[in-house]
């Protein structure tokens, strides 16, 4: 595989570069987003509840995935990690809301996270063949 068929995605974040990964890596039909979590990313700023952070990372996801020409309805996997079991119901009402139509395998993992603000990350696969 050469590069050309390699696109990366960057949404800004400083994380990206201090780490050196990307938001997004498009090969092929392929499109594998990084474990994103609820920074808005224009401000830097993190919601308080798991909720608002889910709903930032889905935004984030989605635009990440629309700069790949990719789309939310292309998603095939979602891996979900919360820092605690009884914010699971309160991260589903919101991906509920994104996903309900488009339904991919999905996998929970309770984990601690990088930082201690942060109480929900989610990475995506998405498909399109």
């Amino acid at each position: 595989m050469n590069a050309t068929n390699r696109r990366l995605v960057s949404t800004g974040s400083p994380f990206e570069k201090q780490a050196g990964y990307s938001r997004a890596v498009a090969v092929g039909g392929w499109c594998f987003v990084a474990g994103t979590t609820g920074y808005d990313y224009t401000s830097m700023d993190m919601p308080d509840s798991a909720a608002g952070q889910a709903e930032n990372t889905l935004r984030t996801i989605d635009a990440a995935l629309r700069e790949a020409d990719f789309g939310f309805a292309d998603i095939v996997r979602i891996n979900y990690i919360v820092t605690d079991a009884a914010l699971a119901s309160e991260v589903f009402a919101v991906t509920g809301r994104w996903l309900a139509d488009i339904r991919p395998a999905a996998t929970i993992i309770v984990a601690g996270l990088l930082r201690p603000e942060m109480k929900v990350e989610i990475e995506a696969t998405a498909f399109r063949g």
